[in-house]
């Protein structure tokens, strides 16, 4: 049984999806979709940048829906998809994964994330909040380590990815504190990450109010696969579950591990990263060992995935 899996914040990169759109019509058609969209040139700064631009999550956000979706798409004009069972995607790549699973439309989407990416870094003033990765320490010694450091302030687990990495986030005073402590309680590293906002915490709570109405706007269907929620690792089948678990997804932590596992216990074997990195896949060989993995960035990524997809 397969899965496919889109990623989220920090796989971009200049360049992204360009030999995808010069190789398949479907996937230059995204692109010319989502410029049309936003009523701007988001094609050239995904190709051309420049990378400071790309990098504020206003562009991001899209940029990386953009860039999944293409490479579905190039998967879909080969007839790759029809054997795919469920879907997933971490953070911003759960979008992704309703646009495939035709949840909502791809226009809507994309419009969608640019004020998610909005939203999200108007609720919290730059330099304000932080997020750092912990690294090999089991999540409930990194949940004592943020209860121990809050002192009145917001810290937490962010992003449960398994693999001994877990993702804290909250006000950078407290990130900080949290991660000094996680290295007493036995972590392994503590890294801080370069963001512009703690996402997946309490500090978003403004951002998702203000997402909530639009989220609840789209119009929607029921997804002809069933996408895995990041809030509570199960899979939505109507629209309307879709959308309230979004909601939900801007200010809790993102199980990506839960996640994995959930996919595992309904049999699947066999996960397709679609989209630029390959930083799920590295997570997924950690969390379901027994799996084949794959992941298509680009053309020359479609053959050799192509078996896994065919099984």
């Amino acid at each position: 049984m397969i899965a496919v899996v889109f990623p989220g914040q920090g796989s971009q990169k200049i360049g992204m999806g360009r030999a995808l759109a010069e190789a398949f019509p479907a996937a230059r058609q995204a692109f010319i979709e989502a410029d049309d969209a936003l009523g701007e040139p988001l094609s050239r700064l995904i190709w051309d940048g420049p990378e400071d631009a790309l990098m504020l999550t206003e562009n991001t956000q899209p940029a990386i829906l953009t860039a999944s979706i293409a490479a579905f798409r190039a998967l879909e004009s080969e007839g790759l998809t029809t054997n795919v069972a469920f879907m997933a995607g971490h953070s911003l790549g759960e979008y992704s994964a309703h646009v495939a699973a035709g949840t909502f439309s791809f226009a809507d989407a994309v419009r969608l994330v640019r004020r998610r990416g909005q939203y999200m870094q108007e609720a919290v003033p730059v330099g304000t909040g932080a997020m750092a990765a912990i690294l090999g320490l089991e999540a409930a010694k990194v949940a004592r380590a943020c209860e121990e450091a809050a002192q009145g302030e917001i810290v937490s687990a962010a992003n449960m990815n398994g693999g001994g990495q877990v993702v804290i986030a909250g006000t950078r005073a407290a990130v900080d504190r949290a991660g000094a402590r996680s290295k007493e309680l036995g972590a392994r590293r503590v890294v801080p990450l370069p963001v512009s906002a703690p996402f997946h915490c309490a500090l978003m709570k403004p951002a998702e109010e203000r997402l909530a109405i639009e989220l609840r706007g789209l119009r929607v269907q029921h997804p002809h696969v069933p996408v895995v929620a990041n809030v509570d690792a199960e899979p939505k089948r109507d629209g309307a579950s879709a959308v309230e678990a979004l909601v939900r997804q801007v200010s809790s932590a993102v199980l990506w591990e839960a996640t994995v596992q959930r996919l595992a216990s309904d049999g699947v074997t066999a996960y397709v990263e679609v989209g630029p990195g390959s930083v799920l896949s590295g997570l997924i060989r950690k969390i379901h060992r027994e799996a084949s993995v794959a992941a298509v960035g680009g053309p020359e990524d479609i053959d050799a995935a192509r078996p896994l997809l065919k099984c």
